[in-house]
């Protein structure tokens, strides 16, 4: 809690106290001067003899009536204030015992605090189970960063492990065909290239995840954009023996960044590419539902179980089958492309079953 937050606290709960104080006081006076009213006016109605046992004290306050009525309001005063300040001073000490405690997070139990602090018990406890969630947050995430160091750097070592591999055997190894030299430097490549994207997709998720993205938008042919990505996507899908088929409502407009959403359908292609079962189709449709881009990702491959489904977009989660692929990336890709879609006013979900993964992103209309 910050100490302004606390400072705040205090000051509404001196202000609440202090006012219950000069009500009080004002109730005590005004029940004295009504109560003298009264009964000055019941005494006037008779008629008081020397004689009467009660003459003399009634014939002293009628003289000394103003003094007396000071007296008491000045007893009365001084009791009300003492009895007031006490109370303030064990509520303050009670409401700061309780500020400490949600501030320092020691306990596990909500704040409990008297009726006359009733809306800031409820303050506090807002702000303790506030705190909870946020240090629960960085819990995971810092176990996630700590996941990530540990998998970027077996992904990273696997494919350089390998590039100084053959780079070794070619440098020790002078007696070495043509054939089987080119043979080498193609493998050295790849496994470059391979670093090179592991390595590009941790920057690009600190970047975007970290400082402040402005996207240069413009109007865009986004029909034609996706036809084009699918286009140049052929020989990768041929690789693994995909097919695609496009289901798109032709000149559809949006008012998006080019570089950085070309990223979103690269990342969310490479996905399934990477986790379809071979010799399938990928079904990919656009179209304008409710005011809103829709564009569906449709592939078939192992079912991803309800628990890490709503986990894969995560900044730095990763799923076991990505670390034992030797094709599949970072872990990166995905919330990455959450937080573009995201700063395109957008959003992205991702439903599987029937061993059939459906990415479904929504896109305000430019």
């Amino acid at each position: 809690m910050e100490h302004t937050e606390r400072h705040r606290i205090s000051r509404g709960v001196y202000r609440s106290l202090m006012l219950s104080f000069c009500r009080t006081l004002g109730i005590y006076i005004g029940s004295i001067v009504v109560l003298a009213l009264g009964a000055y006016t019941v005494l006037r109605m008779q008629v008081w003899y020397a004689w009467d046992p009660v003459y003399p004290v009634l014939h002293w306050l009628h003289k000394n009536i103003a003094g007396f009525l000071i007296f008491l309001t000045f007893i009365g005063v001084i009791f009300i204030s003492c009895f007031s300040f006490y109370r303030i001073a064990k509520l303050m000490e009670e409401m700061t015992g309780a500020v400490d405690m949600v501030y320092k997070g020691t306990s596990e139990e909500l704040v409990t605090l008297p009726e006359s602090l009733r809306e800031v018990e409820m303050q506090l406890n807002q702000i303790m189970l506030a705190g909870k969630e946020n240090r629960n947050q960085m819990e995971q995430l810092q176990r996630q960063k700590n996941d990530l160091i540990m998998y970027m750097a077996h992904d990273l070592k696997t494919p350089l492990t390998s590039v100084i591999g053959y780079l070794t055997l070619l440098t020790d190894e002078k007696e070495i065909s043509e054939k089987t030299r080119l043979n080498y430097l193609e493998i050295a490549l790849q496994k470059s290239y391979r670093l090179e994207d592991l390595i590009n997709e941790f920057f690009d998720i600190t970047r975007i995840g970290y400082s402040d993205i402005i996207l240069s938008k413009a109007s865009v042919n986004l029909s034609r954009m996706l036809e084009q990505i699918l286009y140049e996507f052929k020989p990768v899908f041929e690789q693994k023996g995909l097919r695609y088929k496009l289901d798109c409502t032709p000149e559809i407009m949006a008012n998006i960044d080019v570089e950085q959403m070309q990223r979103v359908f690269d990342n969310l292609l490479k996905n399934i590419v990477n986790y379809s079962y071979p010799e399938t189709e990928v079904e990919v449709f656009l179209q304008i539902e409710n005011e809103t881009i829709c564009c569906t990702m449709v592939n078939h491959g192992e079912t991803i179980p309800k628990e890490k489904l709503s986990h894969i977009f995560e900044q730095f989660y990763r799923m076991d089958s990505a670390r034992e692929s030797q094709t599949g990336g970072s872990g990166l890709g995905l919330a990455i492309v959450k937080r573009i879609v995201e700063l395109h006013g957008g959003s992205i979900s991702c439903e599987s079953e029937d061993e059939r993964i459906r990415f479904l992103l929504r896109l305000p209309i430019g």
